[in-house]
This record gives C-alpha cells, sequence and structure tokens, in this order.
C-alpha cells in the first residue's frame, strides 16, 4: 500500500476500532430448541412410550355418543368449523419453548392466582425466556439434562423472580399425574410440551404423540390424563377434558403435502387433546420462524365433523 494512502486510511482505522471497542454487547440468544424425530431431547424421552400422549389410538372405539359431542362442538362455536394451526406467522405464533443444562440457576416463582394447585418454585426458567404472546402468556424450560419440564401460565418476570397465576412440573421419565382436581399451567391439568407440534418433528417426517386443541365449551368433568375442569356445564355431550379426538380413518389425505400432510397423519394415529377452552379445532404447535403458512393452511380444509371422539376412559366430575 502506497504510504500516502496509508496515513489517510489510518484515521479512519482508529475510529472504527474505538466505535466497535465502545459498542454495547449483542444481546445473548435464548436457548435454542432441540429435538429429533422421536420427540425426545437429547436422552431424555418425552415421558414414556406407554404414556397416554405417546399411545396409538387408531384402533381404539369411538364413544357411543361421539357424533353428538362433535356436533356439540361445531354449535357452540359455529364461526369455527375447521381445523386451525394456531402457530406459524414467522413465529409470532405458538407457545415458545427453551432447553436449558442441568447447571441453569433456579429463580423463585410468586403465584398470583393457583399458587395452591401450582409446585412450588424455584424453577430453572432464565428470566429472558420467550413468553407466549396473548393472555396465557405460557412459558416452557425443558431441563436436558436432569429430563424435567417446567411450564408456567400467565407469566412475567419481575424483577430477579416470575410472577405467574400457575405453575407446574414434570418428570419426563415417569407417568406420573397431578393430583386429582389441581390444574397446572394449562386448564386441564396437563403438561403442554408434548402435545406442541413442533419444527423438528415434522420436519423428520413424523409426530408419535398426541396433539394439544382447544374448544369452546367444555363439560364439568375430565378424562385421564387430564385432571382439573373450567366448566360447571353439565351438558355430557359437552366435550371433557383430556378427552381424545381423531381424524377418521376414512378422511382421505390425498392432495396434502409437507408440514399439513405430518400433522394430519399424527391425528389419525394418535388424535388431539382436549386441553383448555379457547377457539374450537385450533391446535397448538411450538412458535418457530421456519413454519410455512402457505403449507399449514391446508389444515383449514379440514373439517371439524371428520373427527371423532374415542373412548380413552370415564369422565370424572369436577
Amino acid at each position: 500500500m502506497p504510504a500516502r494512502l496509508a496515513r489517510m486510511l489510518l484515521p479512519v482505522l482508529v475510529l472504527v476500532a474505538v466505535a466497535a471497542a465502545c459498542a454495547p454487547p449483542a444481546p445473548s440468544a435464548p436457548p435454542s430448541p432441540t429435538g429429533d424425530q422421536n420427540g425426545s431431547l437429547g436422552s431424555c424421552p418425552v415421558f414414556p412410550a406407554d404414556n397416554a400422549w405417546n399411545t396409538d389410538i387408531s384402533s381404539y372405539a369411538p364413544l357411543s355418543n361421539s357424533t353428538q359431542i362433535v356436533n356439540q362442538v361445531l354449535a357452540d362455536d359455529p364461526g369455527n368449523q375447521f381445523l386451525h394451526a394456531d402457530f406459524g406467522g414467522g413465529g409470532a405464533y405458538g407457545i415458545p419453548y427453551v432447553t436449558v443444562p442441568g447447571t441453569e440457576p433456579l429463580v423463585p416463582i410468586n403465584y398470583t392466582a393457583y399458587g395452591d394447585e401450582s409446585d412450588p418454585g424455584p424453577f430453572p426458567i432464565p428470566l429472558g425466556a420467550p413468553i407466549e404472546q396473548g393472555s396465557d402468556a405460557h412459558v416452557i424450560a425443558v431441563d436436558r439434562d436432569h429430563c424435567r419440564l417446567y411450564e408456567l401460565y400467565n407469566a412475567s418476570p419481575a424483577g430477579n423472580q416470575w410472577n405467574a397465576g400457575s405453575g407446574a412440573t414434570w418428570d419426563l421419565r415417569s407417568d406420573a399425574l397431578r393430583p386429582a382436581g389441581w390444574t397446572s399451567a394449562d386448564a386441564a391439568g396437563l403438561p403442554i410440551f408434548p402435545g406442541l407440534v413442533r419444527y423438528d418433528e415434522v420436519t423428520a417426517g413424523a409426530i408419535r404423540h398426541a396433539l394439544r386443541f382447544t374448544v369452546r365449551v367444555t363439560q364439568d368433568g375430565y378424562v385421564a390424563p387430564a385432571r382439573h375442569c373450567a366448566s360447571s356445564n353439565l351438558n355430557p355431550n359437552e366435550p371433557a377434558m383430556g378427552m381424545r379426538f381423531r381424524l377418521k380413518a376414512s378422511f382421505s389425505l390425498a392432495g396434502y403435502t409437507g408440514e399439513a400432510l405430518v400433522v394430519l397423519q399424527a391425528l389419525k394415529t394418535y388424535g388431539m387433546m382436549v386441553a383448555d377452552n379457547g377457539t374450537s379445532w385450533y391446535i397448538t404447535g411450538a412458535s418457530d420462524a421456519r413454519w410455512d403458512d402457505n403449507d399449514l393452511n391446508q389444515l383449514k380444509t379440514v373439517p371439524g365433523s371428520a373427527f371423532e371422539v374415542v373412548n380413552t376412559g370415564a369422565v370424572t366430575t369436577c
């Protein structure tokens, strides 16, 4: 380089170096979701193979009032008659989660609503963990070294702690349920994470568990593994929390492709569980910027009438 050019560039280089040294450090990204096609995280299962979430219900008999229940769901929410992916939008929709190591610092939890039915903290949920957009404000973390799941409802960081309406933790290697009558971070007293449609599973070509979904109205009752009710409605044709809906074997999947096809195949094999009151036929997925909304929109052509309710156990009245 000519000496004159070098002298001209020297002040510019010094300014660039000073600016770089004084610039604030970039914020660290939250832990990234990881997993494989079997729904496990590292060496952790997402509950044992015999768990209700992981049970193939394709051969289960429908309930005697299956048609009445499906028709009631349709009647309760006339503006929503078709399946809908409640995730996508470049990551704006869905429920986020993070995985953390076993060394993650524990954070105190201050319960603001259902503390008597919640697991006491502290939880290893980073204060910077992503929060679900919308009124439910769920926060989910998985300790991938100890295989424990932590979930909060209506959560927000407050100083050095989380404020949350309710919260629960599960051993991912156990089939243990919540105490009878207890809620969790979900109205049905169920864990949320095992029912999420996850991008890593879909891109691997198969979802091997039931999905979480919502309906407008539920009855005063639950079916295990659910443990909690959110209604005083005594109509036996309203769905109970934890009821399993299955896409009928007769419903043709010809013409469906990509992400939507994987979801529909799972709904024929594992079905979907009633987990909360909300817009009917909305299935829940993990928030992820990689979802293809055009692909997922195929689900909007699947009518609620294409489902049936299978017998997975008796209804317990709350």
